[in-house]
């Protein structure tokens, strides 16, 4: 698996997949990314202290993420990442954290000492799909509710059971709300949870133009960052 890379084209940045304990949560119909938790803590930090040793801070932004949120790595890489900071004149971070975070984050920012643009799995704001079928367990009801705290929503979109009213309203919530987002074409993997082919090449040519949209990212497939597998 790649733990290491570097996004050259928007939003310039170096990129690891640290390990981290389980999911806070974990239950989200949609995700087997949890597999690569652990309870491991010594492999943990060996792990994440190889992948974090290639950090070069050349574009001086780090995003760093995990199966979960950042408040499950270890306090030790925790503060090897602090610690890389400051060495590698890091100007910026990118964490990720589900909603049950969200009034820990200003505490997160303090402790790095600079900037962080948090992101969280809205996957849809419909809320109903979101709670009722993808069971994500973020309690919001607006997307102004998510901009009070996090800064750059990740959406889903081509799932079965999705409509495409569904998908026009997020991406018109995504660009009248938020400065950066991310989206995510659904691939299928060992969840019950399915591909909809037909949405993804509907949401693929009306959407066309966010691939050249500076303030999006499109993931086609869930390796597109270049980490994972």
């Amino acid at each position: 698996m790649e733990r290491y890379n570097r996004i050259t084209n928007k939003n310039q940045r170096e990129i690891v997949l640290l390990k981290a304990y389980p999911c806070a949560w974990g239950k989200c119909r949609f995700c087997d990314y949890i597999d690569d938790n652990s309870r491991d803590k010594e492999s943990m930090l060996t792990l994440n202290e190889q992948v974090l040793s290639r950090v070069t801070g050349e574009f001086g932004v780090l995003e760093v993420i995990n199966s979960g949120s950042c408040f499950e790595l270890p306090k030790e890489t925790l503060s090897l990442i602090r610690k890389l900071v400051h060495e590698k004149h890091i100007r910026r971070l990118f964490f990720e954290a589900h909603w049950m975070y969200r009034h820990h984050l200003q505490k997160m920012k303090d402790y790095m000492g600079i900037p962080i643009t948090f992101k969280i799995g809205v996957e849809t704001f419909d809320e109903t799909f979101r709670e009722q079928y993808l069971n994500k367990h973020a309690d919001f009801h607006s997307p102004q509710e998510v901009r009070r705290y996090f800064d750059s929503p990740c959406l889903m979109v081509g799932i079965k059971g999705q409509t495409k009213e569904m998908i026009d309203y997020d991406i018109k919530m995504l660009k009248e709300n938020f400065s950066l987002g991310t989206i995510n074409v659904f691939t299928d993997n060992s969840t019950d949870v399915k591909r909809d082919p037909v949405l993804v090449d509907w949401f693929m040519k009306k959407y066309s133009y966010l691939l050249d949209d500076p303030t999006v990212e499109v993931l086609y497939e869930k390796t597109d960052f270049g980490v994972g597998d």
